[in-house]
């Protein structure tokens, strides 16, 4: 089952990497929130900006792309251990699978309280701190796996799986 798997991957490698690399990159909407408007107003007393009505709800959605987003370009970096062992791929592994501590324990509406109402919680405020360097270990994955787009289209990887595919239902 898991060689059927993995010679699928292999062969829709361009089209996971694309819809790893869109969900992935929706991301960076949440990072600019967080930085303009959260942690802003923490350091410098205002926001940058704050969304309010659609665009609050936008931030809400694409936050919940979060997780699809972590699980595709996780199976990017599994893939590549799987071939062999690479320090690179481990540790963008690790980053990315940090946002999981970020996501189910340190959220994003700790950091908001801890900013906006301190003492409302019992947590200490530089946790929210952590949060939000977890929050930005997703860049330099981010770039690792805009790189890996462009390889595969540039390999002209992009498009070998629906001719592969085609093959076997025509």
């Amino acid at each position: 089952m898991w060689s059927a798997f993995w010679g699928w991957y292999e062969r829709t490698y361009a089209l996971n990497v694309s819809v790893a690399l869109g969900l992935f990159l929706l991301q960076i909407i949440h990072l600019v929130w967080l930085t303009g408007e959260v942690a802003w107003e923490r350091m410098f007393g205002y926001p940058l900006f704050e969304f309010a009505g659609i665009w609050l709800s936008i931030i809400v959605v694409v936050d919940y792309t979060e997780i699809p987003a972590l699980l595709s370009v996780s199976l990017i970096y599994i893939n590549e251990l799987r071939k062999g062992w690479d320090w690179k791929s481990f540790m963008y592994l690790a980053f990315l699978n940090s946002q999981w501590l970020h996501i189910f324990w340190i959220t994003d509406e700790f950091i908001v309280t801890v900013f906006s109402a301190p003492g409302e919680t019992i947590l200490p405020a530089w946790l929210a701190w952590v949060a939000i360097g977890i929050d930005y270990l997703e860049v330099p994955v981010m770039v690792d796996t805009t790189r890996r787009f462009f390889r595969a289209w540039h390999e002209r990887r992009v498009g070998e799986f629906l001719k592969h595919d085609l093959r076997e239902d025509g």
